[in-house]
């Protein structure tokens, strides 16, 4: 065999491997575009500028269907939300892109998410953030979700099963809070834990709910806005519907 056909069988090779590792980046990217153009519409809560482009590349990377039960892995990269057991749901890509998006997470901040679920929200915020602590009630959800999470390689999201509603103090002040369930009022535990500057985003309220933003000034006092209705998983609190 000559070098140079060794070589190239050598290069198909690497990049044959690659795909099979790989093999739905292609969806993924098909995701993206699908968000990109739901951003572009009126009402959609994003602005004008469109998604942060960080979070897009996050999005891209992160591997969704590692994150869903088999029985629905085929499904992981339509635009909608899908079951992962124990009455739980991962949410619609659009609204993670978005929740993230209002979040302005930077390189060096620290993230609180109450409700891990599948552990996929967790890594798209740990592709944008120095820390991230997540807290799930849910006892097998959020082993799995640790489980996953730890496979994937997301040596920077710290999990933990409890009360979400009452936050994490040991770790605070934070500089994004999200909350992936939807209590009928704000959290005052959460908002004490947020960082000056910092920002909360969270969907609020029982049979109609809304996305709301809320921001902390350096003089503590916050300002809230609503972005958009949503449809949310209850937050609960030992087993109960808050």
């Amino acid at each position: 065999m000559s070098r140079g056909l060794f070589a190239f069988l050598m290069l198909w090779a690497i990049a044959a491997s690659g795909i099979a590792r790989d093999d739905r980046a292609a969806e993924r990217r098909l995701m993206v575009e699908t968000i990109e153009a739901y951003a572009r519409l009126a009402g959609s809560g994003v602005g004008a500028a469109g998604f942060e482009p960080r979070v897009l590349a996050a999005l891209r990377t992160v591997p969704r269907h590692e994150f869903v039960p088999a029985e629905v892995s085929r499904q992981a990269y339509a635009d909608s939300p899908l079951p992962i057991g124990l009455g739980q749901t991962i949410s619609q890509p659009f609204i993670v892109a978005l929740m993230t998006h209002l979040l302005q997470v930077q390189r060096d901040h620290r993230v609180l998410e109450i409700g891990t679920g599948s552990g996929y929200q967790s890594a798209v915020l740990a592709r944008l953030a120095r820390e991230v602590y997540s807290i799930e009630i849910v006892e097998e959800l959020g082993k799995r979700a640790a489980e996953v999470l730890a496979r994937q390689g997301y040596a920077n999201v710290t999990t933990r099963v409890g009360d979400g509603y009452l936050g994490w103090a040991e770790h605070a002040p934070y500089d994004g809070i999200m909350v992936t369930a939807a209590p009928d009022h704000v959290p005052p535990e959460l908002v004490a834990q947020l960082k000056a500057g910092g920002r909360l985003v969270m969907p609020v309220g029982k049979a109609f709910q809304e996305l709301v933003v809320i921001e902390k000034a350096a003089d503590g006092t916050t300002t809230l806005r609503s972005v958009i209705p949503v449809r949310f998983v209850p937050l609960t609190r030992g087993g109960k519907a808050n």
